[in-house]
């Protein structure tokens, strides 16, 4: 009876996004090769999560990474206007523990295309959106 329950419930629980992951990868390793520098992956909160909060020079970048097998819809345009307010509202208690004054920052976004046996496709959008404050 034990074991049912116990199998139960790590059937329900949420698998992995191998697909994603690899994609996060991908995207760290590409801003890396252009300089940036990765301060942090996955920060979490309890309002949501960035996948690479990253330094661009003198600037803090926060990142959001859209992995896809297929560029139809383009994973940029998933970055839509809910998420970016989501997305400031996390960036922005990253930023309060900075305190005064705070680093000028802005919010990228990676895309990756990576069909099933074939080489990745990486497009960067630097200055993707506006703060939503």
């Amino acid at each position: 009876m034990v074991t049912k329950w116990f199998q139960a419930l790590f059937k329900t629980l949420p698998q992995k996004d191998a697909l994603g992951d690899r994609g996060e990868n991908m995207a760290a390793r590409y801003l890396r090769n252009q300089g940036y520098r990765i301060i942090v992956r996955n920060f979490r909160c309890e309002i949501g999560e960035i996948d690479i909060i990253a330094r661009d020079k003198d600037e803090l970048v926060f990142v959001e990474v859209k992995t896809r097998a297929y560029d139809d819809p383009n994973p940029e345009d998933q970055v839509h206007a809910a998420k970016q307010h989501q997305l400031t509202r996390v960036a922005r208690i990253y930023l309060s523990r900075y305190g005064a004054p705070q680093p000028p920052a802005r919010f990228d976004v990676v895309a990756v295309v990576w069909p099933e046996g074939r080489e990745p496709i990486i497009r960067h959008t630097p200055h993707a959106f506006g703060a939503t404050f």
